[in-house]
């Protein structure tokens, strides 16, 4: 594998193994990658199943997915 110049010079100051980072980097990007096949598959098979979103569907899931992203709600005790 080739890291450039400047990237290695960095790696090796701070002491790091390079060749183990990278190989660590280059397994969590193909198990990333795996998990997107496998989500593209389920959302397929899925959609096989119960059909299309509708454009109501969507804009529902889409509120739901912004209140998430907004943070958590807070709770009354």
């Amino acid at each position: 594998m080739y890291l450039p110049d400047d990237l290695y010079e960095q790696v090796k100051a701070r002491g790091l193994p390079a060749s183990e980072l990278l190989q660590a980097a280059v397994r969590a990007e193909l198990h990333r990658q795996d998990l997107l096949a496998e989500t593209d598959a389920y959302l397929a098979e899925l959609a096989a199943e119960t059909g299309e979103p509708t454009p109501e569907d969507r804009a529902w899931a889409e509120a739901i997915a912004s209140r998430i992203a907004s943070g958590p709600a807070v709770r009354a005790s």
